[in-house]
């Protein structure tokens, strides 16, 4: 259930997100403080990339197991206990990404019903928040795939190892790989 073309798209957005906000702030900054000048849609398009950027990030996150949570007490269970209490977590995750789906097209098709355009830029609302309903698909689609693994019994986290990780930059720094020349 890889889908590599996803995953590069995924990341390609995220980074396109992030440098285009980069982009427009640094802009805006040399626009004030040099030329005295500000460019009145730049904080709402930034608003509008960042949103964007987390929408996406959140099922990005889901995927390279980065998101944090206290998990001490799955950790001291028995693993046939630790991969059940995994999967009820994964459906109620499933659970909470679609009824959030489901809320944020509700949302998005009201606000283009009443056909509300933004603040400063030349666009309907809809548009930039459109990017709601799919990142919560893509967090549902994410999710999905780890219940995949988890039932055909492959090793899947919802939660990053933040120990695993620090212990594994320590090796790193103490053998040479992490440090610049």
């Amino acid at each position: 259930m890889k889908s590599v073309w996803l995953e590069r798209l995924e990341e390609g957005l995220i980074a396109l997100l992030l440098a285009a906000m980069t982009v427009v702030t640094f802009g805006q900054v040399v626009a004030r403080y040099v030329f005295n000048y500000s460019f009145v849609w730049a904080l709402e398009l930034s608003t509008y990339l960042f949103a964007a950027l987390i929408f996406l990030g959140i099922s990005y996150g889901v995927r390279v197991g980065a998101h944090i949570g206290v998990d001490a007490l799955v950790k001291a269970l028995p693993k046939a206990i630790a991969n059940k209490v995994a999967l009820a977590a994964t459906l109620l995750c499933l659970l909470y990404a679609a009824i959030v789906l489901f809320g944020s097209w509700i949302y998005v098709s009201k606000i283009y019903e009443i056909g509300i355009l933004a603040q400063d830029l030349p666009i309907p609302q809809w548009v930039p928040r459109l990017v709601m309903p799919i990142g919560f698909a893509l967090l549902l689609f994410r999710f999905a795939q780890v219940l995949y693994d988890l039932m055909r019994g492959k090793d899947a986290h919802l939660l990053g190892d933040e120990v695993e990780d620090a212990l594994k930059y320590q090796s790193d720094e103490s053998s040479g790989k992490g440090t610049q020349p």
